[in-house]
């Protein structure tokens, strides 16, 4: 008999994550937006290491436009993307649990920066960095942006394991199908 508290896996990761991260992109952005804006206050976190600047992209991440204002062309295009992880998501097993996570650290990334996106023409608020590396000067980012990255980071190597298993298998399969051609038959 199963307890009332059943759920699923899938469903709990996601339920986990996507609040989480759109709460805090959305509180940080705020806080950015208030505190930021003021004049002669410079804001740094790990002892200067990020520098904290509020800038408003109107592109994608690091700055890429694909016009003056790449609002319009950003907007379908996230909300196409978010179709296609709804698609992955859905297809995505309740075990694979890297694979949940990644699509709900897009998700919550991808929606949090539509959120600004639509409400306003200034951009998408960022303000972490730029972050001087000694070689290239980072640019800045935001919550949404690291929920983004790390999740396709995490995506793309959960279809590297799945892929990396197959093969394994298909070589097993093989492997068996040779030993037994070349039994003697009676």
């Amino acid at each position: 008999m199963k307890s009332g508290l059943d759920v699923r896996p899938k469903i709990f990761v996601f339920a986990l994550t996507f609040p989480l991260i759109t709460a805090l992109d959305l509180v940080t952005k705020r806080w950015a937006l208030e505190e930021l804006a003021r004049p002669g206050h410079g804001h740094e976190l790990l002892g200067g290491l990020v520098p904290l600047t509020l800038a408003f992209n109107k592109g994608a991440a690091f700055g890429i436009r694909v016009t003056e204002d790449s609002r319009w062309f950003f907007v379908p295009l996230t909300i196409f993307a978010l179709v296609l992880l709804g698609f992955l998501y859905k297809d995505a097993s309740d075990r694979d649990i890297l694979r949940i996570s990644s699509i709900s650290l897009v998700v919550s990334g991808a929606l949090g920066n539509l959120y600004d996106r639509v409400r306003w023409d200034r951009g998408v608020v960022d303000f972490l960095g730029p972050i001087d590396l000694g070689f290239y000067d980072f640019p800045i980012f935001n919550v949404a942006d690291m929920a983004i990255t790390c999740g396709a980071i995490l995506l793309a190597l959960s279809f590297y394991i799945e892929d990396r298993a197959m093969q394994m298998a298909e070589d097993d399969i093989r492997e068996v199908v040779r030993q037994e051609g070349s039994e003697p038959s009676d």
